[in-house]
């Protein structure tokens, strides 16, 4: 017998090494494991039942009827043309959203990306593509009695990375970390201005409106007598890259922000009083309203923010740090291509 022979014969489907060690369970019922994702191989979920691997022996794993993590594949699986699941288990889902978009629902019948992703754990909603590995099948059961909750959330035009929880422990544990300030958040965004510093960091009073469509910077006077109404926003910035236009007088800077705490509007409302308006911004930068020339105005239809690192311990999972990136959407890249294109 060569040598390729004997690697033929020793290959053999998983759903007959399952069979093998399951002797007594029927063929359709191991089948169901597999596609279900109760299967694992030397601690890797496998779930095509004819897939041809060598003897797994003592490797081979019936995992209980739990969820267990969700492989979604380097760049997420994309189940909406604007919500990629980056990474799902019992405990928590971590979503790259597009611009546009709400993050949970402000009324019943709103679309945001809480709902869509729980029509999609429900069945309600297909996914968008095949899955990440152009797979057909359906999601595995295990997911399918899933609901998400909400912990925090971007802005609706803000892109980018952020999470939901899958049982009430699991929300109020992730929560505590967003008091704790445990939970970190990064964002990049191109504002107009230069910071006086490469580093520096943002500490002011915050005050929102009536209609709660605006906050206000206010003095450390003002918010001692606004009371529980005016909350405490610190954003720590870093420079990446400017880009210098014609005369060296107007620039654009990229900047990385890294969240402390987490107010509404937080980062536009600070960035804008620092005098570094958001590129975009329709609500802090004062040439996109109405009255301001559009010519004065860099093109760009939203406020260039990107929420694109998110880290938390695992709820669930005791010492676990987890880490999640999401890459800048395209209006950004080529934002930044626009910007590359007239610099000086």
């Amino acid at each position: 017998m060569t040598t390729g022979d004997s690697i033929e014969t020793s290959s053999r489907p998983l759903l007959e090494w399952l069979l093998a060690k399951y002797p007594d369970t029927p063929k359709k019922r191991a089948k169901q494991w597999i596609t279900a994702g109760r299967v694992s191989v030397n601690g890797v979920i496998v779930r095509k039942p004819n897939e041809s691997i060598p003897d797994p022996k003592d490797s081979l794993e019936l995992l209980d009827r739990r969820a267990t993590a969700l492989d979604c594949g380097t760049d997420g699986w994309q189940i909406h043309p604007r919500v990629a699941i980056l990474y799902l288990d019992a405990a928590v889902a971590v979503v790259n959203k597009g611009p546009g978009l709400l993050s949970v629902p402000a009324e019943p019948d709103d679309l945001s990306a809480l709902n869509i992703l729980a029509d999609f754990l429900s069945g309600k909603l297909r996914a968008y593509d095949r899955g990440v590995d152009g797979r057909g099948y359906s999601l595995p059961p295990p997911y399918r009695r899933l609901e998400p909750l909400p912990v925090h959330r971007l802005d609706q035009y803000t892109s980018g990375v952020f999470c939901m929880a899958m049982n009430p422990k699991a929300r109020q544990r992730l929560i505590d970390q967003l008091q704790t300030r445990t939970m970190k958040r990064e964002y990049v965004a191109y504002v107009e201005g230069r910071p006086p510093q490469p580093k520096g960091t943002w500490k002011n009073w915050l005050k929102l409106r009536d209609d709660e469509l605006r906050q206000f910077v206010i003095s450390d006077a003002d918010a001692k007598i606004a009371g529980d109404d005016a909350t405490e926003a610190i954003t720590h910035y870093e420079v990446i890259t400017e880009f210098k236009f014609a005369g060296g007088k107007d620039v654009v800077t990229k900047l990385r922000l890294r969240l402390e705490t987490g107010r509404k509007h937080q980062i536009r409302a600070q960035a804008a009083h620092a005098g570094l308006p958001l590129v975009g911004d329709r609500t802090y930068h004062p040439k996109y309203h109405g009255e301001a020339p559009r010519g004065v105005r860099i093109d760009f239809d939203r406020q260039a923010l990107h929420a694109e690192i998110l880290s938390f311990d695992h709820p669930d999972k005791a010492d676990t740090r987890m880490t999640w990136t999401a890459a800048l959407p395209r209006d950004m890249r080529q934002l930044e291509a626009t910007l590359q294109a007239r610099r000086v």
